[in-house]
């Protein structure tokens, strides 16, 4: 998601987009996971719906990769996790790299 101004902590999303303060651009991507178990892959992890989620089926790291194709600034990036429901499946970090491709990825470091 794009957005003008500092994203208030704990703002819904879908509101945010409604309002015209943010824009989801995550379809102009191609998305790809490092694993995932039959019916619950990319579709469920951006399908909107808190009932279905992405989950793994491989050795970590479980990596999400957003590929857009062309230069793409990106100012807020909002992530769903649920402790109640996920436990011990909920990430205990997640970690954002940005490059121009695969190989020269660097961490950025993410304020609250």
């Amino acid at each position: 998601m794009t957005t003008p101004n500092k994203t208030p902590p704990g703002a819904d999303p879908k509101q945010l987009e409604r309002t015209g303060t943010v824009r989801e651009i995550g379809s102009q991507a191609v998305w790809s996971l490092s694993s995932c178990k039959p019916g619950f892959g990319v579709d469920q992890l951006r399908d909107d719906n808190l009932e279905t989620y992405w989950q793994s089926d491989g050795s970590q790291p479980h990596l999400v990769n957003i590929q857009f194709r062309r230069k793409t600034t990106v100012k807020t990036l909002c992530i769903y996790a649920d402790y109640k429901s996920d436990e011990s499946y909920t990430p205990s970090k997640i970690s954002v790299r940005v490059g121009n491709n695969f190989h020269n990825l660097q961490e950025i470091r993410l304020c609250s």
